[in-house]
């Protein structure tokens, strides 16, 4: 007996044969949207209540609705509900659901809408919801920096350019540097989130629809700034996904980056600081190992994050208008994207706070590779030298503590003043770590009390 083609299709009137199994599999979503499930039945309510109120559907038929949707709600969070494969997806899952729970009733939602408003208006609010989620890990984490930060405004490291030591710095400072990196992201998110917060509904499945319905009263309803301006864009643009991909990108960028001074701090070579053991792991053959494979992971997913931008931008790139099943091939990225991003905050925020800094290492350091060569050629230029001429200067001193195994800091005046008259007993304090910081006393620099003003600050954006 042949199979009806009409079974468990809500679309089914149109055909005279069964989807083929493979393709039934293939061309099905629900194993991945279903997560939408609270977007979807968010944005039904809000059409039902519309619909009432615009009396397409009686007030009886929307509260028949209203309830049973939420009734269907209870059992997705009880994993009670029953998905199927052969409704292709979530929005034909619960919307079939609905009519077995409560009648032909179930049947009337879908009035004024299609499927590409529906799904648009769902990954919308998914994506606010989790663009909310993931500004609130960001700050975790900047709160995570400023705890660290604030113990360590007097700790003093080498600064790099090249990674060669270049000037010294205060730890703190370094990490107020990654707190600058993280609120730039967090307001990249918050600039995306009004691109977001536009309501596809209504829009039908690309021109609209002949019923009167008030998509004002959705939008304000699900909390939406306004509605879409053009149905067409509304139900066919996924630019708003890319832009918070691409955002996501760049916050991995900077986790990466961060990621990757820390795998380098905590080396034998560096020994700037310790990880707790927590976020750490050993060797299968080695036991002294103590891996930095937190840190190494979340560079790790940088590349996965920015593989899913670029899946984006190519789904997108070559589609007419207006809706096409490539967006479908939307939500996997998307999901994992949210999903990737929100794990390594977390391990960040736990991790920033309990680094523990070994300052006699990073001093040490910082007392290596002429670091404070700059403060010698500053204080010659105040001393009336022409800084190209400082320069050079301090270059021959430079390279004479080459030749001799000797930092600046540990010469005698006398061999100083080898190189310049100019150079006097008062040199020595410009020479030393805490007066190279502290001679850097304007906004954004390395200065300690400097730096407690940009914790201070930061404090206030934060809160």
């Amino acid at each position: 007996m042949s199979q009806d083609p009409k079974a468990g299709k809500l679309w089914g009137g149109r055909f005279s044969e069964a989807t083929d199994e493979f393709v039934e599999r293939f061309t099905a979503s629900v194993t991945f949207d279903k997560r939408l499930y609270r977007a979807d039945i968010a944005g039904s309510i809000a059409h039902a209540t519309m619909l009432a109120k615009q009396e397409i559907l009686t007030t009886e038929e929307s509260e028949k609705i209203i309830q049973g949707l939420g009734q269907i709600k209870d059992e997705i969070e009880a994993e009670s509900f029953q998905w199927s494969v052969s409704l292709e997806d979530v929005h034909m899952n619960i919307e079939a659901a609905l009519t077995k729970k409560i009648g032909d009733v179930g049947k009337k939602l879908h009035t004024g809408r299609s499927r590409n408003d529906q799904v648009a208006t769902d990954i919308r609010l998914f994506m606010r919801d989790g663009i909310d989620a993931v500004s609130v890990a960001i700050r975790q984490v900047q709160k995570g920096i400023i705890s660290l930060a604030e113990k360590e405004t007097e700790t003093i490291m080498p600064g790099f350019t090249h990674l060669q030591t270049a000037q010294p710095v205060s730890f703190a400072h370094h990490l107020m540097a990654w707190f600058e990196m993280l609120q730039r992201d967090y307001e990249r998110m918050q600039d995306c989130r009004k691109r977001v917060n536009i309501s596809p509904l209504g829009a039908a499945a690309l021109a609209g629809t002949s019923f009167p319905i008030d998509r004002n009263m959705t939008a304000e309803l699900l909390g939406f700034d306004k509605p879409a301006a053009n149905s067409l864009d509304a139900v066919s643009d996924r630019d708003f996904a890319i832009e918070f991909c691409a955002a996501a990108s760049l916050l991995m960028t900077h986790l990466s980056r961060i990621s990757e001074e820390l795998i380098i701090w905590t080396s034998a070579q560096f020994d700037f600081i310790e990880l707790p053991d927590r976020f750490c792991t050993g060797s299968s053959i080695m036991p002294q190992k103590k891996n930095p494979d937190v840190p190494e992971l979340v560079r790790g997913k940088s590349g996965r994050v920015y593989g899913h931008l670029v899946s984006l931008l190519t789904l997108m790139k070559s589609q007419p208008l207006a809706y096409n099943k490539d967006n479908q091939e939307d939500k996997e990225p998307l999901f994992d994207t949210l999903d990737t991003i929100n794990d390594c905050l977390k391990a960040f925020a736990d991790m920033i706070p309990a680094i523990k800094a070994k300052k006699e290492s990073m001093r040490t350091a910082a007392l290596k590779g002429f670091s404070t060569a700059t403060d010698l050629a500053d204080y010659l230029v105040r001393q009336g030298m022409a800084f190209r001429d400082a320069h050079e200067v301090v270059g021959k001193a430079v390279s004479y503590g080459v030749e001799k195994n000797k930092d600046l800091a540990a010469m005698s005046l006398e061999e100083l003043q080898v190189f310049s008259p100019e150079i006097k007993q008062d040199v020595f304090s410009v020479l030393s770590l805490e007066g190279s910081l502290n001679a850097r006393n304007h906004i954004g620099g390395t200065a300690p009390a400097q730096v407690r003003l940009a914790i201070e600050a930061a404090k206030k954006v934060i809160k």
